[in-house]
């Protein structure tokens, strides 16, 4: 029997026996990311609803929406000191099935649902690479890496794939139907998988974390302004809006690829010269201990060289 197999069980029962919460009374600041959590997953079961029922306006709906309670519960969480392991369990299974299980029904019961397994394949796939994507995310959490690598994601974040897959939806209602012929149903599917590669592949995105946490002055009114102007075209025309972003996000791809590639390049260099700069190590400390004749261990005489091996002969008077 593999010894590791007891020592992995013992783990297992000591950490199913631990406490949820360590305290009697937990504050009530620590529940108020869950909420949002928990808000944003009606959203996401809403949205699988919809799209059952073929009110896919409603469903597209909700998923934004649970987008946008996302972007916040991580946020207020860090803003109230509220952050904790069970939130962040809750909100990976909560990502899994908004934008990974919602949009795969949406897409599914909208435009391949006549292909059978073959579209069931596709989307089924989508999801699973959803849930891939999320599990490497909880494993490289704990990581050490520069703070500017803070600022990409590895590989396309589910919420922004769960919003760039529905762009075949976005473009039936500008005009643009590729339902219309079967061929057209294959752009579908080919481009659900290229999403679903991109979430488990190893493509830097621009994640724009650390531009949250410090900003100029005089550009607070224009964020204000363009933050306003976003959410009114989005309530306004959302199928454009949705639209234009999906397709500003995929070309901006390249672009967040080589700004990574070029400070990663000057991130090694800069190691390099300050390895480089660092006075060498003294001679005299890296020098081993000699052995006197004796037997009794000596430690080197500063500035002295580094010991030889020399050969010492005993008593013996045939030599």
């Amino acid at each position: 029997m593999d010894p590791v197999v007891p020592r992995l069980e013992e783990e297992t029962r000591r950490r199913r026996s631990r406490l949820l919460f360590r305290h009697s009374r937990i504050p009530v600041r620590m529940l108020v990311p869950n909420m949002f959590t928990l808000l944003g997953l009606c959203a996401g079961l809403t949205s699988i609803r919809m799209s059952i029922e073929g009110r896919y306006e409603l469903a597209l709906a909700a998923i934004v929406f649970a987008a946008l309670l996302d972007g916040l519960d991580g946020r207020v969480a860090r803003l109230l000191k509220a952050s904790s392991r069970f939130g962040a369990e809750l909100d990976s299974l909560a990502d899994f099935v908004n934008f990974g299980v919602a949009p795969a029904v949406m897409i599914f019961t909208w435009g391949l649902d006549d292909l059978k397994s073959l579209g069931w394949i596709a989307v089924m796939v989508f999801a699973l690479a959803s849930a891939l994507r999320l599990a490497r995310f909880n494993v490289m959490i704990d990581e050490d890496k520069p703070k500017w690598q803070s600022n990409y994601f590895t590989g396309m974040p589910t919420p922004a794939a769960a919003i760039v897959v529905l762009l075949p939806v976005y473009l039936a209602h500008l005009g643009v139907d590729l339902r219309d012929a079967r061929w057209m149903k294959n752009v579908i599917i080919v481009y659900t998988l290229l999403i679903a590669f991109l979430m488990v592949s190893n493509i830097p995105t621009y994640s724009g974390k650390l531009l949250g946490e410090r900003i100029s002055r005089e550009w607070v009114l224009p964020v204000f302004m363009v933050a306003v102007l976003y959410v009114a075209t989005l309530v306004t025309y959302p199928h454009e809006t949705l639209a234009g972003t999906s397709i500003v996000y995929m070309a901006a791809i390249p672009f967040g690829w080589r700004r990574f590639q070029k400070q990663l390049g000057a991130d090694a260099v800069s190691r390099s010269d300050s390895a480089a700069a660092a006075p060498p190590p003294d001679a005299t400390a890296a020098a081993s201990e000699t052995i006197a004749p004796d037997g009794d261990t000596q430690a080197p005489r500063p500035g002295a060289s580094l010991p030889r091996l020399v050969e010492f002969r005993g008593n013996d008077p045939k030599t």
